[in-house]
Protein backbone atom coordinates (compact mmCIF):
# COMPACT_ATOMS: atom_id res chain seq x y z
CA UNK A 1 0.00 0.00 0.00
CA UNK A 2 1.18 3.42 -0.56
CA UNK A 3 0.93 5.91 1.79
CA UNK A 4 0.41 9.75 -0.12
CA UNK A 5 3.73 12.23 0.48
CA UNK A 6 1.44 14.80 0.65
CA UNK A 7 -0.17 14.59 3.94
CA UNK A 8 -0.14 17.39 6.31
CA UNK A 9 -0.50 15.51 9.70
CA UNK A 10 -2.17 12.13 9.69
CA UNK A 11 -3.55 9.49 7.17
CA UNK A 12 -5.47 7.10 7.81
CA UNK A 13 -6.11 4.04 5.70
CA UNK A 14 -9.02 1.42 6.78
CA UNK A 15 -7.92 -1.95 6.66
CA UNK A 16 -11.23 -4.21 7.26
CA UNK A 17 -13.98 -3.78 9.49
CA UNK A 18 -16.41 -6.13 10.48
CA UNK A 19 -19.17 -6.06 14.07
CA UNK A 20 -16.18 -7.28 16.34
CA UNK A 21 -13.52 -4.29 15.10
CA UNK A 22 -12.15 -1.92 12.91
CA UNK A 23 -8.66 -2.10 11.75
CA UNK A 24 -6.85 1.06 10.50
CA UNK A 25 -3.36 1.93 9.36
CA UNK A 26 -2.99 5.55 10.73
CA UNK A 27 0.19 7.55 9.71
CA UNK A 28 1.29 10.51 12.05
CA UNK A 29 3.87 13.15 11.06
CA UNK A 30 3.39 16.02 13.87
CA UNK A 31 0.41 14.90 16.31
CA UNK A 32 -2.60 13.67 16.81
CA UNK A 33 -4.53 15.46 19.54
CA UNK A 34 -5.67 14.68 23.00
CA UNK A 35 -9.09 13.01 22.52
CA UNK A 36 -11.22 9.90 23.97
CA UNK A 37 -13.38 6.97 22.35
CA UNK A 38 -16.56 6.74 24.16
CA UNK A 39 -17.87 3.25 23.38
CA UNK A 40 -14.64 1.90 21.63
CA UNK A 41 -11.18 0.01 23.24
CA UNK A 42 -8.36 1.02 20.67
CA UNK A 43 -5.79 -1.39 20.62
CA UNK A 44 -2.15 -0.01 19.25
CA UNK A 45 1.08 -1.87 17.50
CA UNK A 46 3.78 0.45 16.40
CA UNK A 47 5.42 -0.31 13.09
CA UNK A 48 7.36 2.55 12.60
CA UNK A 49 8.66 5.29 14.30
CA UNK A 50 8.61 7.29 18.05
CA UNK A 51 6.32 9.56 19.81
CA UNK A 52 5.86 10.58 23.36
CA UNK A 53 2.06 9.29 24.13
CA UNK A 54 -0.08 10.91 26.51
CA UNK A 55 -2.62 8.29 28.22
CA UNK A 56 -4.69 10.08 30.95
CA UNK A 57 -1.95 12.11 32.74
CA UNK A 58 1.15 9.72 31.88
CA UNK A 59 3.42 10.25 29.39
CA UNK A 60 5.72 7.99 27.72
CA UNK A 61 7.35 7.16 24.76
CA UNK A 62 6.76 4.88 21.87
CA UNK A 63 8.55 3.03 18.97
CA UNK A 64 8.71 0.49 16.47
CA UNK A 65 7.45 -2.80 18.53
CA UNK A 66 5.27 -1.41 21.10
CA UNK A 67 1.85 -2.40 21.80
CA UNK A 68 -0.74 -0.60 23.74
CA UNK A 69 -4.77 -1.31 24.56
CA UNK A 70 -6.29 1.60 25.78
CA UNK A 71 -9.60 1.32 27.30
CA UNK A 72 -12.96 3.11 25.93
CA UNK A 73 -13.27 6.62 27.93
CA UNK A 74 -9.56 7.22 28.52
CA UNK A 75 -7.67 10.12 27.24
CA UNK A 76 -4.84 9.74 25.23
CA UNK A 77 -2.51 12.06 22.79
CA UNK A 78 0.71 11.52 20.77
CA UNK A 79 3.37 13.78 19.61
CA UNK A 80 5.96 12.47 17.31
CA UNK A 81 9.97 12.65 18.14
CA UNK A 82 11.16 10.80 15.37
CA UNK A 83 12.15 12.31 11.54
CA UNK A 84 9.96 9.87 10.46
CA UNK A 85 6.34 9.88 10.79
CA UNK A 86 4.60 7.60 13.51
CA UNK A 87 3.29 4.73 11.25
CA UNK A 88 0.66 1.99 13.57
CA UNK A 89 -1.67 -0.46 13.36
CA UNK A 90 -5.01 0.80 15.06
CA UNK A 91 -7.48 -2.02 15.90
CA UNK A 92 -11.07 -0.29 17.25
CA UNK A 93 -13.61 -2.85 19.25
CA UNK A 94 -16.57 -2.82 18.48
CA UNK A 95 -16.50 -2.26 15.06
CA UNK A 96 -15.67 1.76 14.31
CA UNK A 97 -18.64 4.19 12.61
CA UNK A 98 -16.02 7.32 13.54
CA UNK A 99 -18.59 9.11 15.55
CA UNK A 100 -17.06 8.17 19.14
CA UNK A 101 -14.06 10.50 18.78
CA UNK A 102 -14.27 13.13 21.27
CA UNK A 103 -11.68 15.62 21.55
CA UNK A 104 -10.74 17.09 24.66
CA UNK A 105 -8.49 20.52 25.43
CA UNK A 106 -5.13 19.94 26.09
CA UNK A 107 -3.66 20.58 29.68
CA UNK A 108 -0.11 22.24 30.58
Amino acid sequence: MSIPKDIDNIYVHKLSSDKNSTDFLIVIKKSAPLHMHANHTETIYVIDGEGEFQENNERYMIKQGDYLRIKKGTPHAVKVTSIKPLKVLSVQAPEFFGKDRIFLPEKE
